[in-house]
């Protein structure tokens, strides 16, 4: 099954190249400002919240902006993939009713989109780590860990919605309900370890919820020197690839089911 997975991949990544490529342009194609909206977007959002939980609610973190802005970066990242995966079969039922093609295959083209959007926002993150001077060491490589979990992750996650999307039809609706709710429990624009003086319910918000444990760990990485929790990285890791297999093969078995339905 994991065979067929990747000669898929292979298959059709010049297909998901195109198609997240003929997105974005159209994302942009009657804005003035063009692709400037995929800056302006996270800096005011950024600033938003600066304003309201460092100036307002007086936020004493290290870096504070800098500090929001990669909460914001990795959170918007796995929102944006998983609640767009809900509806993905039928937003693309013109595509899925006339060729066949992997469904899993409009999810990882999805990512890319949203994946070429968080690279513009680290690009802004090294350069606000530049001008303010943030001290650099060794730690800063393991980034490249984080990401890769986080990645393996949202993609683990978004593909079974992907699959019971098309099937229940207030899906989405629940997952932007619980989604509000998970953001303010991630830690976007607070520092967990420090707000939450219960060392339980602290353990159980940072380490049950992989995202707020990702966004802790490439915060320390990037702004404070420090290493990530290497055994939670491998269980989310490991776990997102099991949900991943897992979605695969559900997407495989139903392949034939989701035409009948939209």
């Amino acid at each position: 099954m994991m065979k067929k997975f990747f000669d898929d991949v292979v298959k059709y990544y010049q297909y998901m190249v195109r198609a997240a490529k003929s997105s974005l342009k159209t994302e942009v194609a009657n804005s003035y400002l063009n692709w400037i909206w995929w800056i302006l977007d996270p800096l005011f959002s950024m600033l938003i919240y600066y304003v309201i939980f460092g100036v307002v609610f007086d936020g004493k973190e290290p870096y504070f902006p800098i500090f929001i802005f990669i909460g914001l970066t990795m959170w918007t990242f796995f929102n944006k993939n998983v609640v767009q995966s809900v509806n993905m079969v039928k937003r693309n039922k013109s595509i899925v009713a006339k060729v066949y093609i992997p469904k899993f295959i409009l999810l990882i083209s999805n990512m890319m989109i949203n994946g070429f959007k968080m690279l513009i926002s680290w690009i802004i993150v090294v350069i606000m780590m530049i001008f303010s001077g943030v001290e650099i060491s060794w730690n800063i490589l393991n980034f490249v860990p984080i990401m890769l979990v986080l990645i393996i992750f949202t993609f683990g996650f978004s593909i079974h919605l992907v699959h019971f999307g098309v099937f229940v039809e207030d899906l989405s609706n629940v997952i932007n309900i619980a989604f509000k709710l998970l953001f303010y429990m991630t830690g976007v624009f607070f520092n967990i370890e420090t707000r939450i003086d219960n060392p339980v319910f602290r353990d159980i918000l940072t380490y049950c919820n992989p995202i707020a444990m990702l966004i802790h760990d490439m915060r320390n990485a990037l702004l404070y020197q420090s290493g990530p929790c290497w055994q939670g990285l491998l269980i989310w890791g490991i776990l997102g690839i099991i949900l991943g297999a897992v979605g695969v093969r559900q997407i495989y078995k139903n392949e034939n089911s989701y035409v009948k339905v939209i």
